[in-house]
C-alpha cells in the first residue's frame, strides 16, 4: 500500500509499504479521510518530538476492513473514527482519569504509523463507531474537536461568560462553536486573515477583530474589563503574552496552541500575580473523543465551511512542507 512517511526533518515522501496485519485486538481500518494538523507540520520540521520512520496522519475516519480474532463490537464495513492517543491504562495519572499525562503515551501518526496511508491499524479499545450515513471528511474532524472539548472543559466557562479566542486556524474557529455551545455571552476571535474574521462571524463570533493592528487595544474597548476567559490557539509568543493582557482580574487563561519544542516566551510574573489568573494548558484529548464524535454525528458544528479543500495522497508530503496559503482554514486527504 502507499503512505506517507517521515523519515527526518523535512524528509518526508509516498512510499509502497506493507500493508498492516492487524493482531487479535486490532482493527485494519481503510482510509476514507486525514486531516492535516498544524502538528503534523511542526513534526516535519522537527519541532515535535516524534518517531521516525512513521507515517503521519493522526485525524482519520475510514471503514473497517479487518478485525482481529478478540475484537468485538465492530463489524466489517463499519466507519469508525480512531482516537490517536494510546495510554497504557495502569499508571497513576491513567488511573485518576488524565490518560494525556501517562508516561508511556504513544500516538497513531506520531510515534506508531497513521492515517495518511491507504490503511491504519487501529486498536479496537482506541475505535468509535459513527453513523454509516456520516460525512468522512466529518469524522476526520473527531480528534481535533475532542482536543477542543478538552480545552473547552479545563475553561469551565460560566454561563453569559465573555470569550477571546487568539488564533483564527481550524482550532480556533472550531472553538467559536463550542465556546458558545458551552454557554458564552461573548465571544471574540482575534487573527490577521480577513477571510478567517469573516468566518467567525459566520459561525456566531460577536466580533473578529484583526490580530495585525493592535488586537489588545481592540479587544479591551470592547471587554474594558477583560475577558473572562482567553483561548490561546495560535502558538506563537506573541499571542501567549497578548492572553495574559487582555484577560480580567481573576480570569482564565488556557493555553492551547502547540509553541514548538524548546521556545521560551517572556512573560511578565507580575502582571501574572496582580490580575489573580488561572493559568491553564489544555493537551490532547481525555476521554473526549467519543463525546466529539457525538457531537459531530448530530451536525452540531458546522464543518464544511471549515473545509478549505481535499486532497489526494500523493499531494499530502507538498501540503504538510508548504506552507499555509492566504484564507486556508483544513486541508483533508480523501481517500
Amino acid at each position: 500500500m502507499r503512505a506517507v512517511r517521515l523519515r527526518a526533518p523535512e524528509r518526508l515522501s509516498v512510499e509502497e509499504v506493507p500493508r498492516p496485519v492487524p493482531g487479535p485486538h486490532d482493527l485494519l481500518v481503510r482510509v476514507e479521510a486525514c486531516g492535516i494538523c498544524g502538528s503534523d507540520r511542526h513534526m516535519f520540521r522537527g519541532e515535535f518530538p516524534t518517531s521516525k520512520p512513521v507515517t503521519l496522519g493522526h485525524e482519520f475516519s475510514g471503514l473497517v476492513e479487518e478485525a482481529g480474532a478478540a475484537v468485538e463490537g465492530f463489524r466489517i464495513g463499519t466507519r469508525v473514527t480512531g482516537d490517536p492517543n494510546i495510554s497504557c491504562g495502569h499508571c497513576a495519572d491513567c488511573l485518576a482519569g488524565r490518560p494525556n499525562l501517562c508516561a508511556g503515551l504513544s500516538a497513531i501518526g506520531v510515534h506508531r504509523d497513521g492515517g495518511f496511508a491507504e490503511y491504519v491499524l487501529v486498536p479496537a479499545g482506541q475505535a468509535v463507531a459513527l453513523p454509516a450515513g456520516l460525512d468522512p471528511l466529518h469524522g476526520a474532524f473527531c480528534e481535533p474537536v475532542s482536543c477542543c472539548l478538552h480545552a473547552i472543559d479545563v475553561a469551565r466557562i460560566a454561563p453569559g461568560a465573555s470569550v477571546v479566542i487568539l488564533g483564527g486556524g481550524v482550532i480556533g474557529l472550531l472553538m467559536v462553536e463550542l465556546a458558545l455551545l458551552a454557554g458564552a455571552g461573548m465571544v471574540v476571535l482575534s487573527t490577521r486573515q480577513a477571510p478567517r474574521r469573516a468566518l467567525a462571524l459566520q459561525l456566531g463570533a460577536h466580533h473578529a477583530v484583526d490580530a495585525g493592528a493592535d488586537p489588545v487595544a481592540t479587544i479591551a474597548a470592547l471587554l474594558p474589563r477583560g475577558a473572562d476567559v482567553v483561548f490561546e490557539c495560535a502558538g506563537v509568543g506573541e499571542t501567549v503574552r497578548q492572553s495574559i493582557a487582555v484577560a480580567r482580574r481573576g480570569g482564565t487563561v488556557v493555553l492551547f496552541g502547540v509553541v514548538p519544542e524548546g521556545e521560551e516566551v517572556a512573560l511578565a510574573p507580575f502582571e501574572l500575580l496582580t490580575k489573580e489568573l488561572r493559568l491553564e494548558s489544555a493537551w490532547l484529548n481525555p476521554l473526549t473523543h467519543e463525546r466529539a464524535a457525538e457531537l459531530i454525528a448530530a451536525g452540531a458544528l458546522s464543518l464544511d465551511q471549515l473545509i478549505t479543500r481535499t486532497i489526494r495522497l500523493d499531494e499530502v508530503p507538498a501540503a504538510i512542507a508548504g506552507a499555509p496559503q492566504f484564507g486556508e482554514i483544513k486541508l483533508v486527504m480523501a481517500g
